[in-house]
């Protein structure tokens, strides 16, 4: 396969926008790579701006239903594929989103088995406190991702797929991992002040646009409350509302504070990418499109 132009950045750096610009000038298809835009109907909460695309072919956006349990080894298996058939076309493939993990996953070349429910494990472990789970799952890996963590049922999650790789570990790796050669990754570097402001100016404008209402949907439609909180985020804190479990000033400065603090992390996984060997190229969130475009080109060669 070709070069792989690869886009990543925290919330708000305007990531899907330089996409964009990059796939109309070199005629190339979007592989999202966000672990919650692949779920249909939840739109304003995962901040998709699908018009942000302006008919630019995206791949891996609304194929699952809310409510549904997406995971890595799904997304490598689909990333993978979509790849595959963008570059068969003679076109670029450009993978764009904020989800640190998948987005190394795929450039280390990971293979994982597909992780079947234990229902014993389940059952064992039902009723222990988040705290109880974390300490379990910290004396069976190193907690690379936070958001294992982020809700019991992931930390249950996480456990399930810890214990099956130590019970099989001929197939912690599926296949010998095969690197992404001739990857150009390009992060949108924005610094923090003006990267709080916009956190701060969006979700203020995606509350005014009807987040709210987007939950009540969803819960409308039989989306279960547990598993809209399972999604973190604008779906935890919106829940909580709409559930009547906390005041609507409290979810707002507590989804917002959730929100830099989201940032920081998804900052703290791309760098620790540059520690692990691979090279960022960091470029001005507010740098002109034509400079921008112009780079891009460059290093595409």
């Amino acid at each position: 396969m070709g070069k792989l132009l690869v886009i990543v950045g925290p919330t708000a750096s305007g990531k899907t926008n330089r996409a964009v610009s990059v796939t109309k000038r070199f005629g190339g298809e979007i592989i999202s790579a966000d672990s919650r835009q692949i779920y249909r109907g939840m739109d304003l909460g995962t901040g998709k701006d699908l018009e942000e695309y302006d008919g630019v072919p995206y791949h891996l956006i609304d194929i699952r239903p809310a409510g549904d349990k997406y995971n890595l080894f799904e997304y490598l298996r689909d990333a993978s594929a979509v790849r595959r058939d963008i570059e068969g076309r003679d076109r670029l493939a450009v993978v764009c989103g904020g989800t640190g993990m998948y987005v190394e996953a795929l450039l280390n070349g990971l293979a994982l088995p597909e992780v079947p429910v234990n229902e014993g494990l389940r059952k064992e472990l039902e009723g222990q406190t988040l705290e109880e789970l974390t300490r379990r799952l910290e004396r069976m890996k190193t907690l690379h991702n936070v958001t294992d963590v982020d809700t019991c049922k992931r930390a249950i999650r996480a456990i399930e797929i810890q214990t099956y790789y130590l019970e099989h570990p001929e197939l912690a790796v599926a296949t010998r991992p095969e690197p992404v050669k001739d990857a150009v990754i390009i992060g949108i570097d924005i610094d923090r002040d003006t990267r709080r402001r916009r956190i701060t100016e969006r979700l203020h404008s995606r509350l005014e646009s009807g987040m709210v209402d987007e939950v009540r949907r969803l819960i409308d439609s039989g989306v279960a409350p547990e598993d809209l909180i399972y999604y973190g985020l604008e779906y935890k804190f919106l829940t909580l509302y709409v559930t009547g479990q906390m005041t609507y000033d409290d979810m707002v400065k507590g989804l917002e504070t959730a929100i830099h603090q989201f940032a920081k992390r998804q900052m703290t996984w791309f760098r620790g990418m540059e520690r692990r060997g691979f090279t960022i190229d960091w470029m001005a969130w507010d740098m002109p499109e034509d400079e921008f475009l112009s780079h891009i080109a460059e290093r595409l060669k």
